[in-house]
C-alpha cells in the first residue's frame, strides 16, 4: 500500500473512530482516573479498541503504541524502526468538559520521525492530514486545502498558541522575546494543526507531554513546513528512550 492509500485508511479509521467517541460524547459517560491522575473515559477505550483492532487489519506486521495499552517493554520497543503511535483522545479533559476541542490522533513513525498522520476533530467536523511523500492537508470532509507553511519574521505581531488546560508560567516568560503577542487559546493537538495552517506563528510547549500527545501533530506540522525542535534546536524524536514523557519543545512558522 502506497503512502496515499495508507493515508486514506487512517483518515477513514480516525472518523470511525471519531463516530464511536460522538456517540458516548452525546451522552452521560463514565470518568475514572490514571495513577498520574489524568483523566479516561469510556470513549478513549471504545476509540482505541476501533483504531487497534483497524490497525491491526491494515498492516498486521506494524506494532502499536496506544496511550491506552503503553505497558510495552522498552526491551520490545527499542527494536521497532517502524510503528503506529496513538492517542484515542487527545485532549480528553477538553472532552469532559464538552468544549470541542479534542482529536483522534494516529501516526506512524519511521526511525523516530512521524511521516505520516491523521489528527481528526471530530466535533469541529475537521481532519488535519499528511504524509512526507504527499503532503499536508485540512479536510472538510467536502473540502480538502494544502497546507504550507509561509515563515514569518521573527517581528511584529507574533501569534503564540498555549495550552486551554495547561497554563504554564514559563509561558509568559517565553513570549517576552517578542514585541507585540497575541496568545491563541486551543486544546489538544489542534495548537500543532493552528501552526500549520497558519492560524498561529509559535507553539512553545513548556510543560509536559507523551509522545502520543504530539506525534500526530508534529507530523501535520513539519510537513507542512513548520520546524518541531527541542529547546536546544534538535530534532523531537520518537521511540528513542525508555519514558515516554516528552522534553519541552517549540513549533514554529517564524525565520531564524
Amino acid at each position: 500500500m502506497n503512502q496515499t492509500e495508507l493515508l486514506e485508511e487512517i483518515l477513514l479509521l480516525a472518523r470511525q473512530a471519531g463516530s464511536a467517541i460522538m456517540g458516548i460524547y452525546e451522552k452521560d459517560f463514565n470518568v475514572e482516573y490514571k495513577a498520574d491522575e489524568s483523566p479516561v473515559t469510556d470513549a478513549d477505550l471504545a476509540a482505541h479498541k476501533v483504531i487497534v483492532n483497524g490497525l491491526q487489519n491494515l498492516t498486521p506486521d506494524v506494532p502499536i503504541l496506544s496511550e491506552e495499552s503503553a505497558d510495552i517493554s522498552w526491551d520490545i520497543r527499542q527494536t521497532w524502526h517502524r510503528y503506529w503511535l496513538v492517542d484515542p483522545i487527545d485532549g480528553t479533559k477538553e472532552f469532559i468538559k464538552k468544549n470541542g476541542e479534542f482529536t483522534v490522533n494516529i501516526a506512524l513513525i519511521e526511525k523516530g520521525k512521524p511521516v505520516l498522520a491523521v489528527v481528526d476533530a471530530p466535533a469541529l467536523g475537521v481532519s488535519y492530514i499528511a504524509a512526507e511523500a504527499i503532503g499536508a492537508f485540512k479536510d472538510k470532509g467536502d473540502e480538502r486545502i494544502e497546507l504550507k507553511v509561509t515563515r514569518k519574521p521573527n517581528k511584529g505581531l507574533i501569534r503564540v498558541v498555549g495550552s486551554r488546560s495547561h497554563p504554564s508560567p514559563d509561558l509568559a516568560e517565553f513570549v517576552k522575546q517578542f514585541e507585540d503577542v497575541e496568545m491563541v487559546s486551543k486544546g489538544s493537538s489542534l495548537k500543532l494543526c493552528l501552526v500549520a495552517e497558519g492560524s498561529a506563528d509559535i507553539y512553545p510547549r513548556l510543560g509536559p507531554t507523551c509522545e502520543w500527545d504530539t506525534g500526530a501533530g508534529h507530523a501535520i506540522a513539519e510537513i507542512a513546513g513548520a520546524t518541531v525542535s527541542k529547546l536546544d534546536g534538535s530534532p523531537l524524536l520518537y521511540n528513542s528512550k525508555e519514558e515516554y514523557l516528552n522534553p519541552y519543545f517549540v513549533v514554529s512558522a517564524l525565520q531564524n
